[in-house]
């Protein structure tokens, strides 16, 4: 095999950012995918029905069109168009009201009423940093922030669990708001950390439409693969790497991996005490996802809704916490939270004429075998009367069946391990640059380093940075 500066092994998001951001600093790439085709999370299929597009894991990318590196990338000249909807996210309410996200901080203000004021204070000063507050947000805690002082005030703000920072809104429907960004994190909502993941979402509409992409979340990593290989790159699939004897000579590796993959594949490469540290990562719960071939749009009580991107289901924070509390705990919950995205009511691509796309998924414990598909129906038909009419096909994807799919998702895990508040800080070992190995030619670009899950190839960026200075040092 020809010999190459770097060699990357997976070619998720990760994986293939930073095999682009390698090849156009105009290192020699060589980019290896077990799978058939390139993306991980990003694969598109038609699972129910001939003509129905359906995500098989990453969906709507509020990220994406928020990540530092990927905006400054040409991607829409390799194909990717991004597809807004009206409102970022919706959350339905019992009573049948609805709250929906606006980009306008004003109206989102005075949609919530009594909550207006609060709401405004809380995220007023990051949603008035712009885009550069993800600069920091998405990058390691070992470098200095672009905005020291407001991202200390946001760290401060965010380390609370979601349980306190819900603390600030009287109303039932304000708290709601909070718990359904803040379980974006798969974690108990009084765990420390998860108000993090609540003010990133909330912060992220004003910011940004969430977006899914045109034709199939596929697109995205079509159109790196693309730009990589324009950057004179080179991409091999359909070839597992289980050593690394089966790579082509290289300077530098790189891998979009799990910790347990990396070590296995490095042997001997790395000492024992490191693949000790790698083992004691801890991965996380995992998901249970249907797909819905359906003979029209999703009837919501609350109309509004049918303009949201994403629909977070669950009620009320108690209802809430208790689901992402039970999924913890090794039991799921007979009403789970949901995560729903309706694709097709915007990318006509999705599906055939007249005929709409669904996709809702629940968190569950790892490796969880309890078929959460008829829970997952009552709880949309509980938002949604006559939901079930409307189905034609539908398609289950287990914790198992999503490992099976890509290994990186063990037991289900789809954030590269829990985001626990230890594991923001190491991820996935305590190391001063988190992408570095004891071997200075092997390095980690997954989600199981910071900044963590999610489709921004932020990983990918800065492990290709280390390994570009292992390069120079080389």
């Amino acid at each position: 095999m020809k010999a190459v500066d770097a060699v990357v092994v997976g070619a998720g998001p990760n994986g293939l950012a930073a095999a682009v951001a390698l090849a156009r600093a105009g290192h020699s790439v060589h980019l290896i995918e077990g799978a058939q085709s390139v993306g991980g999370g990003l694969r598109s299929v038609a699972s129910t029905l001939p003509g129905f597009i359906h995500d098989e894991c990453s969906a709507i990318h509020p990220t994406g069109v928020l990540s530092p590196y990927l905006r400054t990338l040409p991607l829409a000249d390799h194909g990717l168009d991004w597809v807004r909807f009206a409102h970022s996210f919706g959350h339905p309410l019992d009573d049948g009201r609805a709250i929906v996200s606006e980009r306008s901080l004003d109206a989102m203000v005075e949609q919530l009423g009594v909550d207006g004021p609060a709401y405004r204070r809380l995220v007023r000063p990051f949603v008035e940093a712009g885009p550069d507050l993800f600069k920091d947000i998405l990058a390691p805690f070992a470098r200095i922030p672009h905005r020291p002082f407001l991202f200390a005030r946001f760290g401060l703000k965010g380390l609370l669990p979601a349980s306190w920072l819900s603390r600030r809104f009287e109303s039932d429907a304000g708290r709601a708001l909070v718990a359904g960004c803040a379980a974006h994190s798969i974690l108990p909502l009084d765990f420390w950390g998860t108000g993090a993941m609540a003010l990133v979402f909330m912060i992220s509409t004003h910011l940004e439409d969430w977006p899914c992409a045109r034709g199939g979340s596929a697109a995205i990593g079509n159109a790196l693969a693309s730009l990589l290989k324009a950057s004179g790159g080179t991409i091999e699939t359909g070839r597992w790497v289980r050593s690394l004897t089966d790579l082509p000579p290289h300077r530098v590796a790189l891998f979009d991996t799990t910790p347990r993959a990396l070590s296995a594949i490095a042997g001997d490469a790395l000492p024992s005490g490191f693949h000790r540290r790698l083992a004691h990562f801890h991965y996380g719960p995992g998901v249970f996802k249907v797909d819905y071939a359906l003979d029209g749009p999703i009837p919501w009580r609350a109309p509004e809704l049918a303009g949201a991107s994403t629909i977070h289901i669950g009620g009320t924070f108690a209802e809430i916490a208790a689901s992402e509390r039970a999924m913890w705990d090794g039991a799921p919950h007979e009403r789970p939270f949901l995560i729903v995205c309706q694709q097709s009511s915007v990318d006509r691509t999705r599906a055939p004429e007249g005929k709409q796309t669904g996709y809702a998924y629940c968190h569950v414990p790892a490796g969880s075998t309890v078929d959460m598909a008829p829970a997952i129906t009552r709880q949309i038909e509980r938002y949604a009367p006559g939901f079930r009419d409307r189905i034609l096909a539908q398609h289950s994807t287990s914790p198992a069946a999503f490992e099976a799919m890509n290994p990186n998702l063990i037991g289900g895990a789809i954030t590269g391990g829990a985001a626990t508040l230890w594991q923001l800080f190491a991820r996935p070992t305590l190391r001063l640059n988190p992408y570095t190995t004891p071997n200075p030619s092997l390095f980690l670009c997954s989600g199981s380093t910071p900044p963590g899950g999610g489709v921004h190839g932020m990983s990918g960026y800065w492990a290709a940075r280390a390994a570009m200075k292992a390069l120079q040092r080389r």
